[in-house]
């Protein structure tokens, strides 16, 4: 099926406002979305592949504010110039690795970011066609919608020139997230950027990347069960109201998280992780297994653990390889016998990139 890129949207437009340092921009967005480029670009390439990868968002006290990219796990999307395809339009033409998904652009993550990057772009001439690739479970915890928005903003941006920069590219895949799992920018945000990204505001929209420094080693220990967590029912869990004393606890432990990272200090950060009081605690009972996953991993020697993004996949910090590989077997057995759930173990590290083209064919 194929979808005109000519499509009314209620985004709001970034512009950079530098911040103390030059790596460190903040993206605020605030008038509505307009076609950023008046007139549509030349093609650089005939066809694209682009690579996005999984993300670990909330980060325990970080609800919907904190988020961070995981290297080695992705999707995957390859996109081409298709005569067969009306021009203006995007078609999907094959998704694999997943059965579950629409072929409708509209109802599709990859689908929805690449209209709406068409639309930025001015792309009236040429029909494009795309192919998604996921690498990441649904409902799984790692970001698998952002991943498929990211990788297809990135797509249609290269296949111009790389015209737009990250902040157009993150509002694409919000749009996508907004209409898919909620208007939450804690994946979509590191999906496209890498490395952590603190969402600083969301009216105006703010994004700032933290910089965790390249001289120390942090690894992620990740855990995904054989069960599925939509992220609309575990955010249906949540309390609608909070007390002081939990809100204090929260933001005093989210400040200890970000200082911790841009510090490198992996056990401080490991600490905060484990800390939270509001949101975990509502969500690890409806996860077999959760909790006694969590005192399984600190036991075997994570910095600490929480429940990455809804889940139900649990996260792990720590800084040596080998350690994560131990607090990762840990885990599993806990989530058997706790759980009754059989899972995965991976250790891996922080993807400093984000989403990025892996291949091309010139024009």
């Amino acid at each position: 099926m194929a979808v005109s890129c000519n499509l009314q949207t209620s985004l709001s437009h970034i512009s950079i406002f530098p911040s103390t340092t030059k790596r460190q921009p903040i993206f605020r967005c605030r008038a509505s979305l307009p076609t950023i480029v008046t007139t549509e670009p030349d093609l650089v390439f005939t066809s694209v592949k682009s690579f996005a990868p999984a993300t670990v968002a909330n980060l325990g006290p970080g609800f919907d504010f904190l988020g961070a990219a995981v290297d080695g796990l992705g999707d995957f999307v390859s996109l081409r110039v298709d005569s067969s395809v009306r021009p203006g339009h995007v078609s999907i033409s094959e998704i694999s690795g997943s059965s579950k998904l629409s072929p409708n652009p509209f109802f599709n993550c990859a689908g929805i970011a690449a209209i709406a990057t068409m639309k930025m772009l001015n792309i009236r001439s040429v029909g494009l066609s795309l192919k998604l690739e996921k690498g990441l479970p649904l409902g799984s915890g790692l970001g698998s919608s952002a991943a498929s928005a990211a990788a297809a903003a990135v797509a249609v941006n290269e296949l111009f020139g790389g015209i737009l920069g990250a902040d157009q590219l993150v509002l694409a895949g919000l749009e996508s997230e907004a209409k898919v799992s909620g208007y939450h920018a804690d994946n979509i945000g590191p999906a496209i950027m890498g490395g952590f990204v603190l969402i600083k505001s969301y009216q105006p929209l703010e994004l700032k990347p933290l910089i965790f420094p390249e001289n120390k080693q942090l690894f992620f220990v990740l855990v995904s069960p054989e069960f599925e967590a939509p992220t609309k029912k575990m955010r249906a869990a949540l309390p609608t109201e909070i007390g002081m004393l939990h809100h204090v606890w929260n933001c005093s432990q989210a400040g200890a998280l970000v200082a911790s990272v841009l510090e490198g200090d992996v056990e401080g950060l490991g600490k905060a992780l484990s800390s939270d009081k509001i949101v975990e605690p509502k969500r690890a009972p409806l996860i077999p297994g959760m909790e006694g996953v969590k005192k399984a991993a600190i036991a075997a020697g994570a910095f600490g653990c929480t429940i990455s993004g809804a889940g139900p996949t649990a996260v792990a910090v720590t800084d040596d390889e080998e350690r994560g590989k131990v607090i990762g077997d840990a885990m599993v057995k806990a989530f058997m016998k706790e759980g009754n759930l059989k899972s995965v173990a991976m250790v891996k590290r922080l993807d400093r990139v984000g989403a990025r083209l892996i291949d091309s064919v010139p024009r």
